[in-house]
């Protein structure tokens, strides 16, 4: 009876060859599987990882500016120099009650306390951005997480009778304060050696007229005067257009 099980046994397998086969097939199959699951995995994490350091470096570029934005004005305020922060934290304000121009005229007031403020607004400016990101580390400073600091002049809504009207005057005004800070301010290096970083020459000036105003119903003195101002616009450093595409293309394969 035994040897008549051994050999039904033995005829089964006889008769059915590939089935050894088939679970070797299966089998390699799986493990074939699971070192590709791996493989995703550890890609996905890698791709998820640069994310997360692309997120980082935004994240420590905004915190550079707001850390600016609050050192200038708490510093300026300690010697009672008025300037606000606008923008959701981006932009520096010099209100004319700081700094006030004479009338359809874009050159620094030649006036003491004029002169004052604007001074010591540029020297405290110059080093809150010159600033370390981190006290541990000395290296980086903070306007390196920056991509440019805007000087931008406005005016309020009435006409300017001067060449190119508002236009000429909010950007010859912002030209003056620029000019002023890199021919009087006593710093090392000078504003205009700055550079961000990209490499390229950190500050700029823009004007705006009467198009950005502060208070859009001009129905008072104090409106128009809120309205003429000089704002200190500070953008950080974002990744350029060919880092988003090598993103895009790391995410199709």
């Amino acid at each position: 009876m035994r040897a008549l099980s051994r050999r039904a046994s033995r005829n089964v397998d006889e008769e059915n060859p590939y089935w050894v086969s088939f679970s070797d097939l299966m089998s390699a199959l799986l493990v074939v599987f699971i070192l590709a699951a791996v493989a995703l995995i550890i890609e996905l994490t890698q791709k998820q990882n640069e994310f997360d350091q692309e997120i980082e470096k935004l994240k420590q570029a905004e915190q550079a500016r707001r850390d600016i934005l609050h050192d200038i004005r708490d510093e300026l305020a300690k010697q009672n120099v008025t300037v606000l922060i606008a923008d959701n934290d981006t932009v520096l304000r010099i209100p004319e009650s700081t700094l006030s121009f004479d009338s359809d005229r874009d050159e620094i007031p030649d006036n003491d306390n004029v002169e004052k403020a604007v001074t010591l607004i540029g020297e405290v400016l110059h080093k809150a951005i010159s600033q370390p990101v981190d006290a541990g580390d000395q290296q980086i400073k903070r306007f390196e997480y920056l991509d440019t600091v805007f000087i931008e002049g406005h005016t309020d809504s009435l006409r300017s009778y001067r060449d190119k009207g508002n236009w000429g005057l909010s950007t010859f005004r912002a030209i003056s304060l620029w000019e002023f800070w890199n021919t009087s301010l006593d710093v090392a290096p000078p504003l205009g050696e700055l550079r961000n970083g990209y490499g390229k020459v950190l500050f700029s000036v823009s004007g705006y007229a009467a198009t950005r105003r502060v208070n859009e119903e001009e129905t008072t003195g104090d409106d128009r005067r809120a309205n003429r101002r000089i704002d200190i616009r500070f953008t950080v450093k974002r990744p350029e257009l060919a880092d988003y595409q090598a993103v895009s293309e790391q995410t199709k394969k």
